[in-house]
């Protein structure tokens, strides 16, 4: 009686106990050992464990596990819950019923196979762990491996009482638990989050890096080396190489090389095709490869020639690539074996290699931008230097023109005042000879006056002939002297239109003499213009000049008519000829410079185009003309009657 009432005692106390232990500690392996420990004080508990519930993966874990026999899982590991029929802890859990059994009980269920994953107990005894709710929160199993401690009925109810109050206790514990575990996995994921931004900052800083390198443009070596020091402060890259394609060769170069076995690189150059760098080019792929890997490859053949020392440990090639062009490779090995580079390394390395191949393709057009920038400038220098050269051949070729035309007119002019000159001179000398025999008869005594009449008749008749071609030649003379005073000088003066278009033609006469070609006028006699006759002159020139050589055939008989009229201050010139004209080719190249249907013939190419410039530039109007093959030629001015420009306009 005395030995069953101090077990009651013990009871009471251990009951006690796991209250003030659920509310001191913090731990569920500490508050489970410390029941494990009293529990020992009321029966037999050498072997003890405690497995919980984790609902929302319907797993377990043995949180605690004491065995003299088996040795138990890691206490955060995660067991998946198994059926009734499979294990008794999980039967007491998915009934929420304890259990007690013996070894022979368990022997005797199903055939005799074993229950579970342990070794077989002399008796298992197990309770549910259940919440005010009455859900599972896993199961508290105290077994024994020796015959002689065995459970009683008693022992049964206490460890049911026991298993109640622990049942209380680990709610509030379980919560903190979770609380904590809780805790402990978003600082976790924070750390990995400042990690991982920490990282991102160094990746972006680094391809800030890499911008700036791309815009500085360094030379090559200097600008591998600054990108061998960025890739650095990201991962380990004590060998390190840059390797560039030359498509226009087939080649592959290697401007940069890094490396803790090799003080060079294997080869400067060579051909696409021989190792791991062509592998990478081949494949457009970044690539992570061992020794072991990497031997597997070269006895496939995929690569033929290994270049350079191949005891690695771990190797990555990450392709240069901008829209499926490669540029190169990036390619950090490591001989440590220590030193193994990841997938993620691999990742952030193609990564890098995408915005490095960014960056040597912005190089490489800016360079050719640059360069076909200075040979653009080149050649606009040179192509202005012609342009320069070329305006002013074709300045001097137009003063030629219009000096040759002026030297045209001056021939037509001296040969038209030789005959009225010529004239003169045979009525002077006839005088002088008709003047000598009348001295002669009056000498001798034998004038009369029919020969002194008849003299009288020959002075008359010669004076006549004489002032007839004097006052002839004086209009010649008189009409060259103003247009070719006009056509040499830019100088703005008042003058009649229509007795300015009449001294040009007069001017003109020589052309015009023995040609069947007629030429009509119609201008108002009170048409006075403030402007430049000069332009004027060479106008009218080169219009009648190309009807009489383009228009009309030599002995052909032809009409031009030549129209002024005032219209608002601005006069409407109208010049048409009834000529071959010409076809709407011909048409469309009439006023280009050096353009003639005639070259060889009297044809300069420079008549046409003269006179559109001193049109457009000189009178300050505008120019239409109109022809078809057979109808002629109609030209179409009109240019203000006056101008107030200082000087003559630039007709080059």
């Amino acid at each position: 009686m005395e030995s069953r009432l101090a077990r009651l005692e013990a009871v009471q106390a251990m009951l006690l106990e796991i209250g003030q232990l659920s509310a001191s500690c913090t731990d569920i392996r500490e508050f489970l050992g410390a029941v494990h420990h009293a529990l020992g004080r009321i029966m037999y508990a050498d072997n003890f464990y405690v497995a919980l519930a984790e609902r929302e993966d319907n797993t377990v874990r043995f949180v605690y596990f004491v065995d003299t026999v088996d040795e138990g899982p890691d206490p955060q590991e995660r067991v998946a819950l198994a059926s009734p029929e499979q294990s008794p802890t999980a039967w007491v859990m998915l009934n929420r019923q304890p259990l007690s059994m013996t070894s022979d009980q368990e022997r005797a269920r199903d055939n005799g196979s074993t229950w579970g994953r342990g070794s077989v107990a002399e008796h298992w005894m197990g309770c549910p762990l259940l919440d005010q709710q009455h859900e599972v929160l896993g199961a508290i199993v105290v077994q024994s491996y020796l015959p002689q401690h065995t459970y009683s009925a008693e022992d049964e109810a206490l460890f049911s009482l026991i298993a109640n109050h622990v049942s209380n206790a680990l709610q509030g514990l379980q919560s903190m638990d979770r609380l904590e575990r809780a805790v402990q996995e978003r600082t976790r994921a924070l750390a990995r989050e400042v990690a991982e931004r920490r990282r991102a900052e160094q990746v972006q800083h680094a391809l800030y890096q890499i911008a700036d390198l791309s815009a500085a443009m360094l030379e090559t070596e200097v600008l591998a080396q600054r990108l061998h020091d960025i890739v650095s402060e990201l991962m380990t890259a004590r060998n390190f190489l840059i390797a560039l394609t030359h498509p226009d060769t087939g080649e592959i170069s290697i401007p940069y090389f890094v490396d803790e076995k090799d003080a060079e690189a294997p080869y400067k150059r060579f051909p696409f095709g021989a190792g791991m760098v062509s592998y990478v080019l081949q494949t457009r792929q970044a690539q992570l490869h061992d020794a072991g890997s990497f031997a597997r490859l070269h006895a496939a053949g995929k690569v033929r020639q290994p270049l350079g020392n191949t005891n690695i440990a771990s190797w990555i090639g990450a392709p240069l690539l901008v829209h499926d062009k490669a540029y190169g490779v990036l390619v950090i090995q490591s001989y440590d074996p220590t030193i193994v580079y990841t997938k993620a390394d691999l990742d952030l390395l193609a990564f890098i290699a995408s915005h490095v191949a960014v960056a040597i393709a912005r190089m490489q057009a800016d360079r050719a931008i640059r360069k076909a920038k200075e040979s653009l400038e080149a050649r606009n220098a040179a192509l202005n230097q012609a342009l320069t050269q070329l305006q002013e051949a074709q300045s001097e070729l137009v003063r030629q023109e219009k000096l040759a035309s002026l030297g045209r007119l001056v021939a037509g002019v001296a040969h038209e005042i030789n005959t009225p000159l010529g004239i003169c001179v045979t009525a002077t000398s006839h005088l002088v000879q008709e003047l000598k025999l009348t001295r002669e008869e009056l000498a001798n005594g034998e004038m009369t006056e029919e020969s002194l009449q008849s003299f009288f008749d020959v002075v008359d008749q010669s004076l006549r002939i004489m002032t007839t071609n004097t006052q002839r030649a004086a209009a010649l003379v008189r009409s060259f002297k103003q247009v070719a005073v006009d056509q040499s000088s830019d100088d703005i003066r008042t003058f009649n239109l229509g007795a300015y278009i009449n001294e040009v033609l007069l001017s003109l006469q020589p052309k015009l003499k023995g040609r069947p070609v007629k030429v009509e006028v119609d201008c108002p006699k009170d048409l006075v213009m403030e402007s430049f006759p000069g332009a004027v002159s060479q106008i009218l020139t080169n219009m009648v000049v190309n009807s009489l050589v383009h228009g009309f055939e030599r002995d052909q008989p032809g009409r031009i008519r030549i129209q002024a009229v005032l219209e608002d201050d601005m006069v409407a010139f109208e010049y048409g000829d009834d000529g071959a004209g010409m076809d709407e080719d011909t048409l469309a190249k009439l006023f280009d410079p050096f353009f003639t249907t005639k070259r060889g013939n009297g044809g300069s190419g420079l008549g046409a185009h003269i006179l559109y410039n001193l049109v457009t530039g000189a009178l300050g109007g505008t120019l239409r003309v109109e022809s078809s093959p057979g109808t002629g030629l109609q030209y179409h001015l009109r240019f203000p009657r006056k101008l107030n420009k200082p000087k003559l306009a630039a007709v080059a």
